[in-house]
């Protein structure tokens, strides 16, 4: 069977009728030209408005050349026991952060989740309170907290809970949004309350989910909890801070190595738990 041949006044009559089929109408390759123009311009006002030049990139470079020159081999130093006991603390400061935060996100999840609470304005404003508190980044939590409760672990605890829950609820209330809805329905109609419906019909499906969300925050807030100490709020950030000042660059070297190994033995571990908690 062969394809019809069109005549070209009915090419041009499908032309007329389904322009976009046939390419990009003038409008739209002006609009694209326009959108190109636009963006670019924008690239070369950043480039301007924060002063980048190959003459400021050329000097950092070099700049970061010796600096990398100087941190070679790395080295412990003699103060490798506080090296230590900062990791240490970096570590629990991630688990009892995540920890608090996941105890306090798991009802709001479920607040948030739509299947839940029925209720479109509580749903909408109770979602905009989670987008809220995630817009503050554990950084400035920790400063507010440091000025509140004084330095140390306590203020970087406090900062990396109040930055979880938001995420975490969030999280939580999109996976329970996502649970099948007939093992809830299944629940109701043996007589079910709304509370065994969530016990019973919800929370066992989505509960390997939080474990899962539990254990990788645990891994990402060990990275976050490094960088706290920077502003006093414990941690080994101080310690890489105290460094940097010195310049003690070969032990500076030495912490961020000790960062990766333990992040990446932390994400081995929660990797192989969430596992087994997700095949079984």
């Amino acid at each position: 069977m062969t394809a019809p041949i069109l005549s070209p006044p009915e090419i041009a009559g499908w032309q007329k009728r389904l322009p976009r089929a046939f390419g990009p109408t003038f409008g739209g390759r002006v609009g694209q030209w326009l959108g190109a123009i636009a963006f670019v311009g924008w690239l070369v006002t950043l480039f301007w408005w924060f002063d980048i030049t190959p003459a400021r990139i050329w000097r950092g470079l070099d700049g970061i050349w010796v600096i990398i020159r100087l941190m070679i081999p790395p080295s412990p130093g003699e103060q490798w026991r506080d090296i230590l006991r900062g990791m240490g603390e970096s570590v629990a400061m991630a688990f009892l952060g995540s920890t608090i935060a996941v105890v306090v996100a798991i009802p709001l999840g479920f607040l948030g989740a739509r299947n839940v609470v029925i209720n479109t304005l509580a749903h909408f404003s109770i979602r905009r309170v989670f987008d809220g508190f995630r817009g503050m980044d554990s950084l400035i939590w920790a400063l507010a907290f440091v000025r509140a409760v004084g330095l140390g672990p306590l203020a970087g605890v406090m900062a990396i809970a109040v930055a979880e829950i938001a995420v975490l609820a969030k999280l939580f209330a999109e996976a329970i949004e996502n649970a099948d809805p007939r093992e809830a329905e299944a629940v109701t109609a043996v007589g079910g309350n709304a509370i065994l419906r969530v016990r019973f019909g919800l929370l066992p499906q989505v509960l390997p989910v939080m474990l899962a969300q539990y254990l990788y925050q645990i891994e990402s807030n060990t990275r976050s909890a490094s960088i706290l100490g920077v502003v006093g709020a414990g941690g080994i950030g101080l310690q890489i801070a105290e460094r940097i000042k010195v310049r003690y660059w070969d032990e500076v070297l030495f912490i961020i190595l000790l960062i990766l190994v333990t992040v990446g033995v932390i994400d081995a571990i929660s990797s192989r738990i969430r596992r087994r908690i997700i095949d079984g």
